[in-house]
């Protein structure tokens, strides 16, 4: 009997947490037997786990479909999942849910903040626990992608009040005319140092003493879960995100696709 089939199917595949979610989603199901592959239109997530170009997808009657941040149309598969880890950046009740069968939440909140009239299912992100020891080294992370949500400006800020010396920011700059308004001044001035993305997350934690954030909404939190997860010091609205083990994760997917 073969492998039931699993495809993802997403809008965004460059460096982030929603892409981060679904290559471990991926990696996870196929480790559990299924043959999952999450299609994208960017190529940083090629290699990472089972992938391929959004443009190479294709569907079949026999496949489960999770789709995020795409409009995509009534599809003949044998479930179709909204994978929704956003709020003002997909609002939900703007949008036809006729395709979808349920939607995926990633939090109580979200799916609170949603309030849409539709079947759903929370299940949050794999979050790691991460090996780490103080360096003691006066310097301070900030971490996810730069723009005006994640508030990345008042994050150095407070660092920088705090005492810390040096200020790395592991993130892409995905809002330009933000970080060239609240941000370059902390490059050019040399308090803040850019690191772009880094994949290998320990020894991301293990440069920083402390991590800051000060984004005006998260719908899960994965930097905050990771610290949370590993008693890395982190400084920040909190989120409380729910942290479950991958067994746990595995199993509510399972569930879904009975």
């Amino acid at each position: 009997m073969s492998a039931q089939s699993v495809k993802i199917l997403s809008g965004w595949s460059n460096p982030g947490g929603t892409t981060m979610h679904h290559i471990a989603l991926t990696n996870l199901l196929n480790e559990a037997g299924y043959d999952c592959t999450f299609y994208g239109p960017h190529a940083w997530h090629l290699g990472r786990c089972r992938s391929g170009r959004l443009d190479d997808s294709r569907v079949d009657s026999s496949d489960i479909v999770i789709s995020h941040k795409i409009k995509v149309p009534k599809l003949d598969c044998r479930l179709h999942v909204l994978s929704c880890h956003e709020t003002d950046l997909f609002p939900l009740k703007s949008r036809s849910l006729e395709p979808y069968d349920v939607i995926q939440f990633v939090s109580d909140f979200q799916r609170r903040w949603h309030g849409v009239d539709h079947p759903w299912v929370v299940i949050p992100p794999v979050v790691d626990r991460i090996r780490w020891s103080n360096p003691r080294n006066l310097t301070a992370a900030v971490i996810g992608s730069i723009d005006r949500n994640k508030q990345t400006h008042l994050a150095i800020a407070q660092a920088l009040a705090d005492g810390y010396r040096r200020i790395l920011l592991f993130g892409v700059a995905t809002d330009r005319n933000y970080f060239e308004q609240e941000v370059r001044k902390y490059v050019e001035n040399g308090s803040a140092v850019l690191m772009g993305h880094e994949d290998q997350r320990e020894r991301m934690y293990g440069l920083v003493e402390v991590v800051y954030h000060s984004s005006l909404r998260e719908t899960f939190g994965l930097v905050e879960a990771e610290c949370s997860a590993s008693g890395i010091p982190f400084v920040g609205p909190r989120n409380n995100p729910r942290i479950l083990d991958k067994t746990e994760i595995l199993g509510r997917w399972q569930q879904l696709f009975r």
